[in-house]
């Protein structure tokens, strides 16, 4: 099988490859259709319980409007900018 690729992509293959992260560049491709397929065959099972305690925080009012929050977040991060 042949595979047409954009320059770009190809090179920054052929420069994976001379680094040691992949044997070959066909290495490299099957672990990018590897993880695009379960990107595509990811039906995110795995997130439903966030979202089930999510909802349920919020149900009880444990919740904070989104202003303070970035006020928080905004702080926080200038905070440790400093340290």
């Amino acid at each position: 099988m042949n595979v047409s690729l954009p320059r770009e992509q190809l090179e920054w293959l052929e420069a994976e490859v001379a680094a040691g992260h992949f044997s070959s560049i066909d290495e490299a491709l099957a672990v990018a259709v590897a993880g695009l397929r379960s990107i595509v065959d990811d039906n995110l099972a795995w997130a439903k319980p966030y979202v089930d305690e999510a909802r349920a925080e919020v149900a009880r009012g444990e919740t904070i409007p989104g202003d303070d929050y970035l006020g928080w977040l905004r702080n926080r991060t200038e905070s440790l900018r400093r340290d």
